[in-house]
């Protein structure tokens, strides 16, 4: 069971929750960013949000752990450790996520996609096609923080630590973009 009450407690604590005008990875615009890096700066909160997660999914016999780098790289690896299973990441070559430094999955193998924040789901759509790809089996989805309140359908269980809404915009419906008196600043690992 989440504790919310706990998971916001963490959240405040490490100032993840930030305010300005935000390029998000998926194009859009917000007045709010969650930097979960944050999290991960503290392995002692990142252990305990991964063992919410980890209750969810230790009866689905995962295989192997991926997390999509950069955000889901040390999630992904502290949530295998915790299922004391293989951990990949997926890192983006060409502007396509693709496996590589000898990475691969054996056919047949449950995969649990690990990722820190969801707001369209884009990068976890790419790692489910290296799953397909591989001809492993994605059993879920596992996150830290989910940015769409829980819209986001991947076909499959999916299961944030903490899950909240944020406004985004359109660039050229962007109302801070419109009053323009706060500068846009891209946050996130992607370029």
């Amino acid at each position: 069971m989440i504790n919310r009450e706990r998971v916001e407690e963490i959240l405040k604590e490490i100032d993840v929750l930030q305010e300005g005008h935000f390029l998000l990875t998926s194009g859009r615009h917000s007045n709010e960013y969650m930097q979960c890096a944050r999290i991960l700066e503290y392995p002692e909160f990142t252990a305990e949000l991964s063992s919410i997660i980890f209750e969810v999914f230790k009866d689905d016999k995962i295989d192997v752990v991926i997390g999509p780098a950069m955000g889901g790289v040390i999630f992904a690896y502290e949530l295998a450790r915790q299922l004391g299973v293989k951990n990949l990441f997926a890192e983006r070559e060409d502007g396509k996520m693709i496996l590589r430094r000898g990475f691969s999955m054996p056919k047949g193998a449950r995969v649990l996609i690990a990722e820190d924040v969801i707001t369209t789901g884009g990068s976890v759509r790419e790692v489910m096609e290296i799953i397909e790809e591989q001809g492993a089996k994605l059993v879920g989805v596992a996150v830290l923080i989910d940015r769409s309140n829980g819209k986001i359908d991947f076909g499959c269980k999916l299961q944030a630590a903490y899950t909240t809404e944020v406004v985004s915009y359109e660039p050229e419906a962007c109302p801070i973009c419109k009053e323009a008196k706060i500068p846009l600043i891209k946050p996130g690992s992607r370029k």
